[in-house]
């Protein structure tokens, strides 16, 4: 790569302050969800189909590696890790915004890099909601992408010190909707989602959501810590938790194919989320820091265990597959009944 620009140095401070600010406990409200144990599950390991569906795609897991990296040389030996990890466990991986591979063309391979790991699996181009249909366009060709994901983020332009000050994508993302042959996956990063937007996003077709929660990567976080007076700190705690965006998202179900991510740490976040909508469940974080502190062959292995877990959790419900999960009792704690009541939610 040449000399690092602006914006390649941008994203390096993201990768560093993402690191800084990682814990091991998200506070994305799972720990409110439980589970009613059931002593007689009669079911095996080995009868649990995880296999899902969503954006047209069938996968052996409901689990995908969500946007995070790309525009500077760490970014691209991260990107080179994350595709082997995503290709060996066949799930789908999406790149960070590729915004910045549009305007400086000599970091096209820090997102490259994942389809030369990972020539057969699922990968999805990000953008901004902003985008024109040439440059998603671009993007889609440069990754020979199978998706698009769109990313929301108001909160993060506005913290950011150079962030974009308006906030109207809505006909936008209506036109590229209409005109970008891939799916469409539109995400929130990290803010979640309300009832009312995923009734706009459903009103313009959209057909496939990641509510992307509160509780992990937190980008107004980041952000504030990157400009001189920290005076955006009183956002820390801003928008809706995971498992609040997938409460919001009860009555949107029949509608829009839900995916969820942010905070998702353990197989049992990953439940919880599937068992309130979710077709599937990202996670980046998580494993950007793992990769920050193994090999990828370590990596791999964890994430295969965590699998393994995962199906462990679906056999204990006595549960063999998605749709018998949907339908597992579980009981939500009084900040969470008070939530669904004063938003008028019913839990399905």
């Amino acid at each position: 790569m040449c000399a690092k620009s602006v914006q390649s140095h941008r994203k390096d401070e993201h990768l560093f302050l993402a690191e800084k600010f990682f814990t091991q406990q998200a506070k994305s409200d799972f720990e409110q969800v439980r589970f009613i144990h059931q002593s007689l599950p009669e079911s095996r390991l080995a009868d649990v189909d995880l296999t899902t569906h969503f954006a047209g795609f069938t996968l052996p897991l409901p689990l995908y590696i969500n946007a995070m990296t790309g525009g500077s040389a760490q970014a691209q030996k991260l990107n080179a890790g994350l595709a082997q990890v995503a290709a060996a466990l066949h799930i789908p991986m999406a790149t960070g915004s590729l915004s910045i591979a549009l305007k400086e063309p000599e970091t096209v391979a820090s997102f490259q890099v994942t389809r030369q790991h990972d020539q057969r699996g699922l990968l999805f181009a990000n953008l901004g909601a902003d985008v024109t249909v040439a440059q998603a366009q671009q993007a889609i060709d440069v990754l020979q992408a199978d998706a698009l994901q769109l990313h929301l983020n108001a909160p993060q332009e506005l913290v950011m010190p150079e962030g974009d000050q308006s906030f109207r994508w809505l006909d936008n993302l209506q036109t590229l909707r209409q005109q970008i042959t891939v799916p469409i996956i539109v995400k929130e990063v990290g803010f979640g989602m309300s009832q009312e937007t995923l009734a706009k996003l459903t009103s313009i077709g959209i057909e496939t959501v990641d509510v992307s929660g509160r509780g992990g990567t937190n980008f107004i976080q980041i952000e504030n810590e990157r400009r001189h007076q920290h005076d955006y700190s009183y956002l820390a705690d801003w928008g809706q938790s995971t498992v609040e965006s997938l409460l919001e998202s009860q009555a949107s179900q029949k509608h829009l194919t839900i995916l969820a991510s942010g905070g998702i740490r353990t197989p049992l976040d990953a439940v919880k989320a599937l068992r309130l909508g979710a077709q599937a469940v990202g996670m980046s974080g998580t494993i950007l820091h793992a990769l920050q502190h193994h090999d990828v062959t370590a990596v791999i292995a964890w994430l295969q265990d965590w699998c393994q877990q995962l199906r462990g959790l679906f056999a204990l419900l006595g549960c063999h597959d998605l749709t018998a999960l949907r339908h597992a009792p579980i009981v939500l704690d009084a900040a969470l009944l008070n939530y669904c009541q004063q938003r008028h939610i019913t839990v399905l």
